[in-house]
């Protein structure tokens, strides 16, 4: 799935217009954190890896830009707990 790009936010609409999913961050401190605050996946979309995806375009805008990531909803919480990968792109108050 292919994601449009707004400050702050990767979603991808449907041909109607509604949202399917969407991933929304806050850039801090100085834009060096994008701290992820929201994902969610239209309920007819999910169990695709469509989260995942979300997450991995933050992760690439972070890698281009030297930023850290700071995970602060549930699911991106979560996504950064099973991927041990990329832990060196999270921000020192995101450390376990």
């Amino acid at each position: 799935m292919e994601f449009q790009c707004e400050p702050g936010r990767f979603f991808n609409d449907d041909a109607q217009g509604r949202l399917v999913a969407e991933v929304t961050y806050q850039t801090l401190h100085d834009g060096q954190v994008y701290a992820i605050d929201h994902t969610f996946v239209r309920d007819d979309h999910r169990g695709q890896g469509i989260a995942g995806q979300l997450i991995k375009a933050v992760i690439v805008k972070a890698q281009a830009n030297n930023v850290k990531i700071d995970p602060i909803c549930s699911y991106a919480k979560a996504f950064f707990q099973r991927k041990p990968e990329y832990q060196a792109l999270l921000a020192d108050s995101a450390r376990s």
